[in-house]
């Protein structure tokens, strides 16, 4: 054992000199005797990091030194060459062409051409590269004419398959394109597809996925899928109803057609298959421009009773407050129904909180003043390249008038961990129990402060290196906000390696328990569920979800969970717990039965058991937590996807798009009061929802800034944090 050890750890020393670049540590490795093909969890071996990176010396040693330079990862399917191509270095693709480079699929170009290298490009097709037509396509759909010419010098191709660049080409006005398609004797056809499609309207409109949307549009004869975040991908059909993507190879569109009109289609690439059904179309939700533009709310709507809003999405992360009466309506850019706002410097993610009349929020402020954060719908894994100073800070509001009445600095300096390029340096939510104010800032530590600001105890928990979980040195950022339970403050630390939850004591930071777990990054809250018999904590990570006692810190059970990226927080309701994970390579709903005991992890072919009340295996959601609501579980997708299932059954009522479009991105959670559910867009929109069994969209109110946090709620009022101040909605009685 101690030998097989010590292998592991000069394994993950040679991973980690060819990520850094440096040859002479790694030839020194392979002198040892390590191998040089040693894979990680993954299937990455030294040479993916290292061509990845552009670490020409290290490739060269490895390839001398026996590496396979066709190796391929089992995550993403990617040999070296690929993570080279995308990245653009041209000298190491030259030295693994002459190893032996595989060249005869087109990924490698494909992922040259997604990175705009064209000189990339030029050099795989001077090698023979296949996949010359698709990167022709791709260059037009791009309007990418250097990269288009590049291929029609250097590729084989058969004139008579060109017709469709031809007429995308003259489409985007790209006249040499056009010119040189000409010269080769291109002719030019009404439709792309060798199949006539006699109706392509019928195919048009959106169509909505588990994770994203796709728009089907027409030109002239023409049809085009619209994916996000990409140009538009040509369609070409193959058979009736089946079309392939002139701009990638294996990739194929199969359409259900119902009394004259298609209802969705079947999207597979390779052996993967997602199902898109026809997305019911809307009108866009009114916004309010005038006091006369509310909808009329009856009922009683003072609020007997003010209710505190204690961490992350409120008490045990329910995300609930009924009897509060929020606004229905608002508009921050007109001054409709909005009692204050307040500027607050700096980057956070962090929601606020709320006790009696103060408001408790963080932010962590960089000197570099151009530091920002990128939103949307994307997937890059790249950190954000800012190693400024940064002050960590505090502050307490004025519930009623915004005011700010403290403001503390907890820590200040360089930055021990980095950030994803969409996070911040203060993601967490702090916590409170009406005595003491507990902020984690992720790498910088806890600190807790009293109710007016004195600083009580700081606790370093070391280096939360939450991130890419292929790359163990590309750091993303903690986001998971601690808890407060009875006289202890509980954090879950997932992390790179290491990785624990731990407890301390809420008087004085004194660790009281840890618990240490095999787990790679994850970025949920902890959450406890109070039984008749005992309280648990449960935590969703990576590889399970667990179940804890809080008070000591013991593993009661645990369930395989299988996603390589989790971020929801789990959801206590009517005696069950309630998990997601929206990433592969699975993407389950999970409703468990606590109080159990060991491994209750669900067989593959059950969809419940004695354990789980029910399951299912797609669907999942991503960034949001799921919200458990007057008898229905709602989860909503990064792009806006609403599913409402029965809470107690997994049996789906409905699926609709809340903001009425693709393209809008959530990552702020819902919340919930009063029998509607409050949906914060990126785009710095809140949408309010009917709750029950049929969809209904009762409002979209504009906050005017970009929205990432989760909203609180309290005393008629609802509290949101934009990307430059924070906002207090409603705050009168309505009658």
């Amino acid at each position: 054992l101690a030998n097989l050890s010590n292998a592991q750890e000069k394994e993950q020393e040679l991973w980690a000199a060819a990520k850094k670049g440096d040859a002479v540590l790694v030839k020194s490795l392979l002198e040892a005797g390590i191998d040089a093909n040693a894979k990680t969890n993954y299937g990455a071996t030294a040479i993916t990091f290292a061509a990845d990176r552009g670490h020409l010396e290290v490739v060269r040693t490895l390839l001398e030194n026996g590496a396979d330079v066709n190796v391929v990862d089992s995550f993403y399917d990617a040999t070296a060459v690929v993570w080279a191509a995308y990245k653009g270095h041209l000298e190491i693709i030259n030295l693994m062409i002459e190893h032996g480079a595989d060249l005869s699929k087109p990924t490698p170009i494909q992922w040259a051409s997604a990175g705009g290298n064209t000189e990339v490009v030029k050099t795989m097709l001077k090698n023979k590269s296949a996949g010359g037509k698709s990167v022709l396509m791709s260059a037009i759909r791009n309007k990418n004419s250097e990269m288009a010419l590049a291929v029609l010098e250097a590729a084989e191709l058969e004139v008579g398959d060109l017709s469709p660049a031809l007429s995308n080409a003259k489409a985007n006005d790209m006249n040499e394109v056009v010119k040189k398609l000409a010269e080769m004797g291109v002719k030019a056809e009404q439709s792309a597809s060798a199949v006539k499609v006699e109706q392509p309207e019928i195919y048009t409109g959106s169509f909505e996925g588990e994770n994203f949307e796709v728009k089907i549009e027409q030109k002239e004869d023409q049809l085009f899928a619209n994916v996000p975040g990409q140009s538009p991908f040509t369609l070409v059909a193959s058979a009736p109803h089946v079309f392939n993507i002139a701009e990638a190879e294996g990739i194929t569109f199969t359409f259900s057609v119902e009394n004259g009109r298609a209802v969705g289609f079947k999207f597979k690439q390779g052996e993967n298959t997602m199902e898109f059904v026809r997305a019911e179309e809307k009108e866009p939700a009114k916004m309010a421009t005038s006091e006369s533009d509310k909808p009329v709310e009856t009922g009683p709507r003072t609020v007997e009773k003010p209710e505190n809003w204690t961490g992350f999405r409120g008490n045990q992360a329910s995300g609930i407050a009924d009897g509060q009466y929020p606004p229905t309506v608002w508009n921050a850019e007109e001054w409709i129904n909005i009692s204050w706002k307040t500027p607050i410097p700096g980057l956070a993610h962090s929601s606020p909180i709320i006790w009696q009349d103060k408001i408790f929020i963080t932010t962590a402020i960089s000197s570099d003043t151009s530091s920002t954060y990128r939103v949307g719908l994307f997937g890059d894994v790249d950190p954000a390249n800012d190693f400024s100073k940064h002050s960590w800070r505090i502050y307490c509001l004025d519930k009623k008038s915004g005011e700010i009445l403290w403001e503390k600095i907890a820590y200040e300096g360089v930055p021990r961990a980095q950030r994803h390029i969409k996070a911040t340096q203060a993601n967490s939510t702090p916590v409170t129990d009406g005595k003491h104010v507990v902020a984690l800032f992720g790498s910088e530590g806890l600190a807790c402060y009293s109710m007016d600001g004195n600083l009580l105890w700081k606790k370093d928990l070391g280096v939360l290196d939450a991130g890419w979980f292929f790359d163990d040195e590309i750091q993303w950022g903690h986001a998971s906000s601690p808890i407060i339970y009875k006289n202890l403050v509980i954090v879950q630390c997932d992390r790179s390696k290491n990785s624990y939850i731990a407890a301390y004591s809420i008087n004085d930071g004194k660790e009281v328990w840890k618990t240490e777990r095999d787990e790679i990054p994850s970025w949920g809250t902890p959450t406890i569920y109070t039984g008749n018999s005992r309280d648990e904590m449960i935590t969703n990570s990576s590889r399970f979800v667990y179940g804890h006692d809080p008070m000591t810190g013991k593993e009661l059970w645990r369930h395989k969970m299988n996603s390589e990226v989790t971020v929801g927080t789990p959801v206590a309701y009517n005696d069950l717990i309630y998990v997601t994970a929206g990433y592969p390579p699975s993407r389950p709903v999970i409703a468990i039965r606590p109080g159990k005991n060991g491994d209750i992890s669900i067989p593959d072919s059950l969809d419940s058991d004695e354990n789980v009340a029910w399951r299912v295996k797609s669907g999942g959601t991503y960034m949001p937590t799921p919200i458990a609501y007057d008898g229905y579980l709602y989860t909503c997708s990064n792009n806006g996807i609403l599913t409402c299932y029965e809470a107690k059954t997994g049996k789906k009522v409905y699926r609709d798009r809340i903001a009425g479009r693709g393209g809008v991105a959530f990552t702020a959670s819902p919340v919930a009061a009063d029998g509607k559910l409050y949906f914060a867009s990126e785009d710095g929109d809140v949408y309010v929802v009917k709750s029950g069994a049929n969809f209904e969209l009762i409002a979209k109110n504009i906050v005017g800034e970009i929205c990432m946090a989760t909203p609180a709620i309290s005393d008629g009022m609802i509290f949101i944090r934009g990307q430059h101040h924070v906002f207090g909605m409603g705050g009168k009685t309505v009658n």
